[in-house]
């Protein structure tokens, strides 16, 4: 079929559907506009749209969630805080000889722009660091370069970008040289999108030429995995585990051996880390158990009476809060992101959507006019077999770059890098002055190269002779 053949035949499913709207400029358009819109057309399933629409909008299917039997999850509690030491050490290990073994890839999902931190940019190449500003995925990158060193190991990295940050995504990385990895074992592919539909059902314009699209949601990952034909090149090179985690977290213990070894060992589909919620009202999702399934509960989704209940000791019994990082199987990765019978559900946002005007001007409505369809990660957690959940330190693991001040912000990122390497010194015997939060009076700063996790800067530094001195500016490589 020629191109203006595939044009009409899909502008004839457009208006069978009862969506021809999309295409009402189409005589006012040039050829290149025209071009736009088909292709932004052809990723649209409008069978898809329609039941969403029906189920979600009309049918109210999302409409409060049942609560009903939902208990706190249980989960492996860090050796720090009571955990079992012996098993935290043959985790570790296990996840070392999986390592080995060429088992394991990264994941990271890096759709965002840095908007919110008013940064012109996608959000992973935001600068970061205390000393040398290397950029979140520079972060990464050494951390899987550190483990590559370290595991004699090859470790894929796969990285979801999205419509609007593919290409400078890609030519960042290319600018950069990879930041030191084998371009080949730099895996790129973009996320889903979905239109959204105004109260009629009707999908949106945003202009002439463009239909109003976003992103699927970081469930989306999961299909975008296997429609990419990743998962089918993961299966081909023998690798079971992907290593799942968000761009906008500089902490992230990005290669984690005994997370993947905790996987391993309970022979889980799908592993996630959480971390004790500062109090009640901090805005992270709980883990929880509901019918013998692990889910995420919203924060939102929780009556505030519910999430202030405490046991026997004070303690808060929803304290499991989710960070969104993830060890996931790779097979089941395949079933879920292929859909059928293990499709994740899709959740509705009532949101204010530019619309085009029938003169073709677009308009930035006051009150919400429309809906987008997102799909949420740890929902695929009720189709995982031994779902395990273990805790990790916030102050080691979590401290996302999302907003411009304030909470977690640039600074608050860099203090608590400082605060990390500074705990890592004093672990090596240095003694550093630090203020009452433990953060040091000086910046400096620690490359993944040199050490990526506390147990190495120790050794690493037991070996230097001479032993720099730490002091403002100093860079560990």
């Amino acid at each position: 079929m020629d191109a203006q053949a595939q044009s009409q035949d899909l502008r004839e499913k457009f208006n069978a559907a009862g969506q021809g709207q999309v295409f009402r400029f189409w005589e006012d358009l040039s050829e290149t506009q025209r071009e736009g819109l088909l292709q932004q057309a052809s990723e649209i399933d409008l069978s898809e749209v329609d039941g969403l629409y029906q189920n979600l909008v009309m049918g109210g299917a999302e409409e409060g969630q049942g609560l009903d039997g939902l208990e706190p999850a249980p989960y492996m509690a860090h050796p720090s805080k009571g955990g079992d030491l012996e098993a935290w050490k043959k985790a570790f290990m296990t996840g070392e000889d999986t390592l080995k073994a060429g088992k394991v890839a990264a994941f990271t999902v890096a759709g965002g722009q840095g908007t919110r931190l008013g940064y012109d940019g996608p959000k992973g190449t935001f600068p970061v660091t205390p000393v040398k500003q290397k950029s979140l995925f520079q972060v990464f990158a050494e951390k899987i370069r550190a483990a590559n060193s370290r595991y004699g190991c090859s470790i894929p990295w796969l990285i979801m970008t999205s419509h609007i940050n593919h290409h400078q995504t890609v030519n960042f990385f290319q600018e950069h040289d990879y930041f030191g990895l084998d371009a080949n074992e730099v895996w790129f592919f973009s996320q889903g999108r979905m239109p959204a539909v105004d109260a009629d059902g009707k999908i949106i314009l945003e202009a002439p030429d463009k239909i109003a699209m976003s992103p699927d949601g970081h469930g989306g990952a999961l299909r975008a995995l296997v429609r990419s034909g990743s998962v089918a090149r993961l299966q081909e090179r023998g690798i079971s585990v992907l290593s799942y985690f968000q761009v906008d977290n500089v902490l992230v213990r990005a290669i984690d051996p005994a997370f993947i070894g905790f996987h391993v060992l309970e022979s889980s589909e799908m592993s996630s880390k959480m971390i004790p919620k500062r109090d009640a009202s901090e805005k992270l999702g709980i883990f929880c158990v509901q019918d013998g399934q692990t889910k995420v509960i919203e924060y939102s989704d929780m009556p505030a009476e519910m999430q202030a209940e405490t046991d026997e000791n004070g303690v808060l019994r929803y304290l499991a809060g989710s960070i969104a990082i993830h060890v996931l199987d790779v097979e089941f990765v395949n079933r879920v992101g292929s859909g059928g019978e293990f499709q994740l559900p899709f959740h509705r946002a009532h949101k204010k959507i530019p619309t085009a005007t029938e003169s073709g001007e677009t308009v930035k409505p006051e009150e919400p006019n429309g809906y987008k369809f997102e799909m949420f990660v740890f929902d695929a957690l009720p189709f995982a077999k031994n779902a395990t959940t273990i805790e990790t330190l916030r102050e080691d693991d979590f401290s996302p770059v999302k907003n411009a001040e304030g909470s977690d912000s640039p600074q608050t990122a860099k203090d608590d890098q400082l605060r990390q390497f500074a705990r890592w010194a004093e672990a090596a015997g240095v003694r550093l002055e630090v203020d009452e939060t433990e953060k040091p009076a000086f910046d400096f700063e620690v490359s993944p190269l040199f050490a990526d996790s506390e147990a190495a800067f120790v050794t690493t530094w037991r070996h230097l002779d001479p032993k720099p001195t730490l002091e403002h500016g100093t860079y560990l490589e």
